[in-house]
C-alpha cells in the first residue's frame, strides 16, 4: 500500500509540473462554462435545476478522459521507461494502481473546479442537494470508469493518437449501450429480456439515476466492478507484453 502511495504521489506529482495540466483544466472549465452558460442558457432556464448541468458530463468526458489517459502507458512502453518502472521495488498491480488513482485524482480535482456553478445555482434558487451530491459522485465514478477503459487502450499501444481513439469508442460504446434511442432502435426487433440485458451493460442507466439523486449500491456497484476489471485486464496486457 505504501509502495502504492509513493507512485500516486510521484504521478500527481508530474501532472503539475508540465504546464498541460494548466492548459487542460483551462479548456476544460472554458468548455465546461460554455456548455454550460451558452449551449444550456443557464440563466434563461429560469429554475435551480443542475441536472442538465450533469448531463452534459457523459458528452464532454468522452474527448477529455481519453486525453489524459492516452499518456499514462503509452508513453511509458514509447519511451521505454517502463522497463525503468518496474526495475524498482515495486509489482506491476502497485504501478497499475498508482498511475491510475493519480490520474483519477487529478480529473477529480477538474471536477471540483466546476462547484462555482452550484454556488451561482445556490445564490439564484434553492437547488435539490440530493441532485447536487448525486450529480458530483456520478459524475466522479464516470471518470474513473472511462479512465479505466482508457487505461487498457493505453496499454495496448505505444501510440497515444490510436490510443486516444480506441478511448473515446470505447467509452461512446458504454455510453450507446444504455442511451434510450439505442436502447428504443432495440426493441423494434429484439425481445425485452435482450434490451435489457445490453442496457445494463451501458453506463447512462447508472449514471441517470444518481443524478436523480438516488443512490443505490448498484449504481456504484457497477462502476466500481467496470474499473476492477478494467484494471486487470491492463495488468495482463502489460505482464503479456514485458514476457513478450
Amino acid at each position: 500500500m505504501r509502495t502504492t502511495f509513493e507512485i500516486f504521489k510521484r504521478e500527481l506529482k508530474s501532472y503539475f509540473e508540465s504546464p498541460v495540466a494548466y492548459v487542460f483544466l483551462t479548456v476544460y472549465l472554458a468548455l465546461m462554462g460554455f456548455l454550460t452558460f451558452f449551449y444550456w442558457k443557464f440563466y434563461e432556464q429560469g429554475q435551480a435545476d443542475l441536472r442538465p448541468f450533469f448531463i452534459l458530463f457523459p458528452w464532454v468526458y468522452l474527448l477529455l478522459v481519453p486525453a489524459v489517459s492516452m499518456r499514462l502507458w503509452s508513453e511509458e512502453r514509447r519511451s521505454q521507461t517502463i522497463e525503468i518502472l518496474l526495475t524498482l521495488p515495486v509489482t506491476l498491480g502497485q504501478a497499475v494502481v498508482g498511475k491510475f488513482l493519480a490520474a483519477w485524482a487529478f480529473l477529480g480535482l477538474a471536477l471540483a473546479l466546476t462547484f462555482p456553478v452550484v454556488i451561482t445555482t445556490a445564490a439564484l434558487g434553492d437547488p435539490d442537494n440530493g441532485t447536487v451530491i448525486g450529480g458530483y459522485l456520478a459524475c466522479f465514478l464516470l471518470v474513473g470508469t472511462y479512465l479505466s477503459v482508457g487505461n487498457v487502450m493505453s496499454a495496448m499501444t505505444r501510440n497515444q493518437v490510436i490510443s486516444f481513439v480506441l478511448a473515446v469508442v470505447a467509452c461512446l460504446s458504454l455510453v450507446l449501450l444504455g442511451f434510450y434511442p439505442f436502447t428504443d432502435l432495440l426493441v423494434k426487433w429484439a425481445p425485452g429480456w435482450f434490451v435489457d440485458a445490453v442496457s445494463s451493460f451501458g453506463v447512462m442507466r447508472y449514471f441517470d439515476s444518481m443524478v436523480r439523486g438516488v443512490l443505490d449500491i448498484r449504481d456504484i456497484g457497477y462502476h466500481v466492478s467496470v474499473i476492477a476489471v478494467m484494471l486487470t485486464a491492463t495488468h495482463v496486457i502489460l505482464n503479456n507484453k514485458k514476457s513478450a
